[in-house]
């Protein structure tokens, strides 16, 4: 039982530092009428998500009118999210692996650029836009 004492409050000494240097370095942010801020809209794409998950950390950025989409064209829904279309495939692959193997194909999706092209499961892509692959 000493052993568990001597371990819980070594936890939450070491819990209380890392508290501690966290809020120094917190603040609360406030922003203004035409500020630019990042806003992360993840659009759905039946099971699978656009883009990569990571931690948000703050960047500086510099306008780019070009890399704007408008709002307008792009219909959001009460979440915040809205549904990606895809338009063309670009291209196809076929990994192989030990056993079987992985067919992928290069979609790209109606409110990306070109660059943005995302590689998904061909299988699933067939199941869900036939239309894709006539």
């Amino acid at each position: 039982m000493e052993k568990v004492k001597l371990i819980k409050k070594r936890l939450k000494t070491t819990q209380s530092r890392q508290k501690s240097y966290l809020d120094v370095r917190r603040r609360d942010l406030e922003y203004k009428e035409d500020d630019w801020v990042f806003l992360k809209v993840s659009p759905m794409k039946g099971i699978m998500r656009f883009g990569r998950k990571g931690k948000l950390s703050p960047r500086k950025v510099v306008g780019d009118l070009s890399t704007i989409v408008p709002v307008e064209t792009i219909e959001v829904n009460e979440e915040l999210s809205y549904e990606e279309v895809p338009v063309a495939i670009l291209d196809r692959q076929v990994q192989k692996l030990r056993n079987k193997e992985i067919a992928s194909v290069k979609v790209l999706w109606q409110n990306q650029q070109v660059e943005e092209a995302t590689w998904e499961a061909e299988e699933e892509m067939r199941k869900k836009y036939p239309h894709l692959f006539e």
